[in-house]
Formats: C-alpha cells, structure tokens, sequence
C-alpha cells in the first residue's frame, strides 16, 4: 500500500464524518440507540396492578362519599324515611342553615383546637418515647414495647370506660392519690376536654413511637456517632440529624393523627355522655351524629359530615404542597 493510498478507518471511528472519496474516510452512518425497556414509560401495567385494589376502596369510600354528598343537598328527615312526605331537592339550602347556626361555628373552633392539641401531644409523647427506646436496654425496651401496643390493641371503648372508671369522682382512684376529694373530672368544660385528650394520647401516641422508632433505627450509625463526637446535644442531634431524616415519617404520623383526631367520637361520647352537658364538649363528629339521628335531620348530619371531608382533604393536601416545596419524596 503506497502512502497516496485512500486510508480506511473502522466504523464507529471518531472524525469520520460519514463520508468517502478519495483522500477521505468511510464510515457507517451512526443509528440513534433504542432505550432500554427498563428506560421506557411503564403505561398502563402499573394501573392494572392497582385496579382490584381501586374496585374495592371505590365500592368502600367512593359510593357512601357520594350518598353521604347526594343527601346534603336533599330535604332528607323522619318524614322522608317514612315515605310520608316525598324527598325534595334543597341545593346548598341546608349548608346555609348550618353555617347560619352559631353552635356549629363554637363546634368547629372546639374541635380544631382540641384535635390540634391532641396532634401536637400525640407527636412529642411518641417522638421522645421512640427516641428513649434507642438508649434503654432490651429488658426494658421490650416492656415499654409491650405496653405500648397494649394501650394501641385496646377499643377505643374499652379504653373510655376504663378511663372514666379511674377518674369517677365516687369510686375513681385518682381522686383519691391526688387528694382531689370527689372533683368531677366531666362536669367542667375543659376538665372534660382534659381527660378526653388524656385518653386519646394514651391510645394514639404507640402508633408515633413504633413509626418514628423504626425510621430512627434505619438511620446509620456513623450519622449520629458523627455528631456526638463533634459535641452535639441529644436535642441538637434530633432537631439537625434525625428531624431531617424523618421527615417522611412524621408527614405520614402527623397527616394520619390529623385525620384520627379531628374525627373522635367514641371518647367524647362515651366519656362526657353524649357531649357533656348543654354540649359543652361537642365536636364535629359527635354533633353530626346529634343532628342526624338524635334531630332525625340527615341532611344536616350529611352536611357536617361533608365539610369536615372537605377540611380534612384542605388540610392534607396543604400539608403535602408545604412539604414537597422543601423537596421531600413522598
């Protein structure tokens, strides 16, 4: 081969243009790549997976959320469950009667503040007591544990029975240890709202504790060996190191405990007697139930219960938007 010979170059080789002739190269023109299947869009497999999941929660959540939406536009008593008088459409008439009443507005500031509190108790009682669960032994680790998801497995019925008994102004023993006499605990507004608090933190603080405990043991060794050596506090390495790790966990604790204690109705009911007394002690979910049955006004019952969905829902997704600005994954 003479050195004015055309020069060949393998296909692939970098600079060859893609063309030929004399004096120049030849090179096969390049061909874009198809993705991976792994790379491709996953389409419509995901959803059939999920589909006899959405048949159910449809045929559980989606039919009674639309009766209970279709009966707070109706004129919906006794009389029309009877069949005496025919249902009639109201529109947003019985919306405007409920936001003209003024006890459902003392109801509703009641029930923010009292689920508020019990949120806020909820998540420092369960946050302290998983991270104490990560200094203790096993001994006592185990017995805390146990404790825990006893007071967790007890009906919410069961608890408010037994709550009232230990706080019974004649045969209680509270009373009795703290020298209070015959102090009745439900007679008095905010005693009453105390003790009910008391008793939803005792049933509702294990699910914090377990969640939390479980994200703090999935968080490295070396992170927080690393802040103790640079002499961070206990309170500093929870609000820099885990906090911040956590987060995805407490969205979920605190969105669910949001959820759990806007709508109690079991320990209000059971333990102030139907909402103790005048309703000094209502809440939302109890003076829905009030007006639904006790009235027999089912379309005041359903409208209550439609706007505490609608806060509810408010809520979450607000709570969701705050938290993926911050650029967390949920």
């Amino acid at each position: 081969m003479t050195a004015n010979s055309t020069a060949y170059k393998a296909p692939g080789t970098p600079g060859t243009g893609g063309t030929s002739g004399a004096g120049g190269t030849f090179a096969r023109p390049l061909r874009r790549r198809r993705p991976a299947p792994s790379a491709r869009r996953p389409g419509w497999t995901p959803w059939l997976y999920l589909l006899p999941a959405l048949v159910l929660l449809g045929g559980l959540l989606a039919y009674p959320i639309y009766q209970l939406g279709l009966i707070s536009f109706l004129e919906y008593t006794q009389a029309q469950v009877s069949g005496g008088e025919p249902t009639t459409f109201q529109g947003f008439g019985n919306y405007a009667t409920l936001f003209r009443d003024g006890q459902f507005w003392q109801v509703l500031l009641a029930t923010v503040v009292f689920a508020a509190t019990c949120v806020l108790a909820t998540l420092l009682v369960g946050c302290a007591l998983a991270v104490l669960l990560t200094r203790v032994r096993a001994l006592p680790r185990l017995a805390l544990m146990m404790a825990a998801l006893g007071a967790w497995a007890t009906p919410a019925i069961t608890g408010s029975t037994v709550w009232v008994f230990l706080f019974d102004p004649d045969f209680g023993p509270v009373d009795k240890v703290l020298g209070l006499g015959d102090f009745s605990w439900t007679y008095g507004r905010y005693s009453a709202f105390a003790l009910v608090l008391l008793e939803v933190l005792w049933c509702s603080f294990p699910f914090v504790m377990v969640t939390v405990y479980a994200g703090i043991r999935a968080i490295p060794t070396e992170v927080l060996e690393a802040a103790a050596l640079d002499g961070a506090s206990q309170w500093r390495i929870w609000r820099s190191v885990m906090a911040p790790m956590l987060r995805p966990i407490l969205v979920v604790v605190t969105i669910q405990s949001i959820i759990w204690d806007f709508k109690v109705f079991t320990q209000i009911y059971v333990m102030t007697g139907g909402g103790g007394i005048a309703g000094q002690n209502l809440v939302l979910n109890v003076y829905a139930y009030q007006k639904a049955f006790a009235s027999s006004q089912y379309s005041l019952g359903s409208a209550i219960g439609v706007v505490m969905l609608v806060i509810l829902l408010a809520v979450t997704l607000v709570y969701l938007r705050l938290v993926r600005r911050q650029g967390e994954e949920l």
